[in-house]
C-alpha cells in the first residue's frame, strides 16, 4: 500500500502499525514525535494505530541542544 511519509509517497507493507513503521525505518522512538493524519500521537498509541492506504504520516525528530 502507499502512504505519504513526510510529504513523500512511500510503499509500505499492508496491515502495519505506526510502531512497525518506526522499526522498519530503524528510527529511535525516544527521538520522535509522530503525526498521523493531522493528529499528534502519544507513544502508547503507536502499537494500536493501524496504517491505511493514503494515510499522511509525519515523523518529527526531536533534537536537544543549546
Amino acid at each position: 500500500m502507499t502512504i505519504i511519509l513526510n510529504g513523500e509517497s512511500r510503499s509500505v507493507a499492508a496491515l502495519t502499525t505506526i510502531a512497525a513503521l518506526v522499526r522498519e525505518l530503524n528510527l529511535l522512538p525516544a527521538t520522535l514525535l509522530i503525526e498521523h493524519n493531522g493528529l499528534a500521537l502519544h507513544r502508547e498509541e503507536w502499537n494500536s494505530r493501524a496504517v491505511r492506504e493514503g494515510d499522511k504520516i509525519e515523523f518529527i525528530r526531536v533534537v536537544a541542544g543549546g
